[in-house]
């Protein structure tokens, strides 16, 4: 299987409702929530971003569809792979993302844990690195956040490329993967609650016990 759709935008920004929207379509979709169970032998393959050339077939197999950290960051990458693939950037309010991140995946204590973790090397690989590990400079993230929309748009053809916010809903996503529009509303996922609890969880327990990996 081969990705068909990319998701370029940053995690917080409607990525799991646009995961979840994408798999009523019929995508089955990589997200954070499907790479951290998957356990250390899976992140490796991520630790390889910047280093070497990823195994991107090994990463996604078995999906169609990618959206949110880590693979929004090695868009471009994954862009030039999968030359057929569409790129989905999600965007929203960078002020609004900010406080999101700040309350969730970017929460001081959870960054203060990761290092020294078996996730630590991956995540610094693929985000924070990114981010110049300026992760509570609102400054500086509302600027990168700016900067990637706009090199998303200089690096993806317009034809290949949507801008979307998931307010907008099913029509400009069914628009642009030339797919019917199916019944019933686009999803709303306010996960806020649901990655605060998992970050508790792998914090007070560790990893495996939370997540259940094998391995």
């Amino acid at each position: 299987m081969a990705l068909q759709i990319i998701g370029a935008g940053f995690g917080r920004t409607g990525t799991m409702s646009l995961k979840v929207a994408l798999e009523q379509l019929g995508y089955p979709c990589y997200h954070m929530v499907e790479c951290f169970p998957k356990g250390p032998a899976h992140w490796k393959l991520w630790e390889q971003v910047g280093k070497s050339e990823p195994d991107w077939d090994a990463v996604f197999a078995g999906y169609t569809a990618t959206v949110d950290f880590p693979a929004c960051t090695s868009y471009a990458a994954l862009a030039k792979y999968y030359p057929d693939a569409k790129v989905v950037l999600t965007v929203r309010d960078p002020d609004a993302w900010f406080q999101s991140v700040q309350d969730t995946i970017f929460g001081r204590e959870w960054l203060e844990f990761l290092p020294g973790t078996e996730a630590g090397a991956y995540l610094q690989a693929t985000i924070n690195d990114y981010f110049d590990d300026r992760m509570h400079d609102r400054d500086h993230l509302v600027q990168r956040f700016h900067e990637h929309v706009a090199e998303v748009k200089s690096t993806i053809a317009p034809e290949r490329l949507l801008v979307f916010e998931v307010s907008q809903g099913w029509e400009p996503l069914c628009r642009f993967l030339e797919v019917p529009v199916p019944e019933g509303d686009f999803p709303r996922i306010n996960d806020t609650a649901a990655v605060q609890g998992v970050i508790r969880d792998v914090m007070d327990r560790g990893f495996q016990a939370a997540l259940g990996y094998a391995g």
